[in-house]
């Protein structure tokens, strides 16, 4: 159940209360991406202590290891990973795009190949809910074509054709399968369409009638300029319910999610601050620090001084460049945790300038700020 606290006076920026089962989730959020039920090199504990209140998986990776079924004979995945917090999974949908070269979409759902193994798999409307219902996931997600970027008027009604008939379908199989491991999961439908308007307009209008517990935004980060996943994203939420959360799938730097956050999402998730903490790169809020860089060699100073996470309360900068120089494992602990410390506050950050009627302001001399290169 979600409930609109407050939107601003300024723009469409919002605060919200998702409530699930296994938690409270304050809206706007940041959800840390577990794709196989780890979100890699943190721990549960160390989520926990920096106040992470929802993650996600990804139900294409755990088909293919462990196995669904394997999940729901360990009680589901909160028992199964040790995270007893709120979880979303997404349905798989943008792994029809990633590996379309093993891949073949049907009328009623997707064969492909495991990019593990080479064995063959079908994925449809109706085996994608099971697999959801085995996970037990807070929320899960409808199965979707993640319209290519770009593509003609053609190519993304054929695309969101699929995401609608089996959006519906599978909508139509929960209602005959309850959950398998005693508690309600929230259904979210995905709105593709490519940057196509129209289309974006047809399937949220198909979505309504359909009636899901929120809206996902798919299609974006595919390739468009930033520009235009900001339209896009400002057209949705202002097609879709007030009083249902709006979630952006896949998306993405920091101020990505204050323009973002300008234009009424609620939700995000994004590999993006573990991936490129285990590269090289911190979010700061100072601007975006490249720690591997010579010029950093001696220098004493924490990553981010105006940061209160573990990392930046115990290391310099000095350090994190000698261990990953050393391809020392424990800088992958250090520099995720302290990107996703970043982003967590930075959502909490947010939340607090909306509650104080001040937060366009403070966006507006963020952005440009986070975007410095240190």
């Amino acid at each position: 159940m979600f409930t609109l606290l407050k939107t601003s006076q300024h723009s469409a920026a919002r605060i919200g209360l998702l409530k699930t089962v296994h938690g409270e989730v304050p809206t706007p959020i940041f959800m840390p991406v577990g794709t196989a039920a780890s979100v890699k090199a943190v721990s549960p504990r160390d989520l926990h202590e920096m106040q992470a209140k929802i993650i996600l998986a990804n139900t294409y990776h755990l088909h293919l290891r462990p196995g669904t079924p394997l999940i729901a004979k360990m009680g589901g995945i909160h028992k199964f990973c040790g995270w007893h917090g709120p979880i979303l999974t997404d349905s798989g949908g943008f792994q029809v795009w990633s590996l379309k070269e093993l891949r073949k979409i049907k009328e009623n759902g997707v064969e492909f190949r495991s990019h593990l193994d080479g064995s063959k798999h079908f994925f449809s409307p109706e085996s994608v809910m099971q697999a959801q219902r085995e996970i037990g996931a807070d929320i899960i997600m409808a199965f979707d074509e993640c319209t290519p970027y770009p593509s003609t008027e053609q190519e993304a009604q054929k695309s969101l054709d699929y995401t609608k008939r089996w959006t519906r379908t599978a909508k139509e199989w929960l209602a005959k399968n309850p959950p398998l491991h005693g508690y309600n999961q929230q259904f979210f439908g995905i709105i593709q369409g490519g940057t196509h308007d129209e289309l974006r307009f047809q399937a949220i209008e198909e979505l309504k009638q359909i009636e899901p517990d929120g809206y996902a935004i798919g299609g974006l980060s595919v390739g468009e300029s930033a520009e235009e996943m900001y339209r896009i994203a400002e057209l949705c939420t202002q097609h879709t319910p007030q009083n249902l959360p709006r979630y952006i799938m896949g998306v993405g730097t920091p101020w990505n999610l204050l323009e973002l956050i300008l234009r009424g999402i609620d939700m995000f998730d994004c590999v993006m601050p573990t991936r490129n903490a285990r590269n090289g790169m911190l979010f700061t809020s100072q601007g975006v620090l490249h720690y591997k860089s010579a010029i950093h060699k001696e220098e004493n100073a924490p990553p981010d001084p105006n940061c209160a996470c573990y990392t930046c309360k115990n290391f310099t900068r000095a350090y994190l460049r000698h261990l990953i120089h050393s391809n020392e494992l424990l800088v992958l602990q250090l520099a995720s945790i302290h990107n996703l410390h970043f982003y967590l506050n930075l959502m909490a950050q947010a939340r607090q300038k909306i509650s104080e009627n001040n937060f366009e302001q403070w966006a507006t001399e963020q952005i440009p700020l986070l975007q410095t290169v240190l």
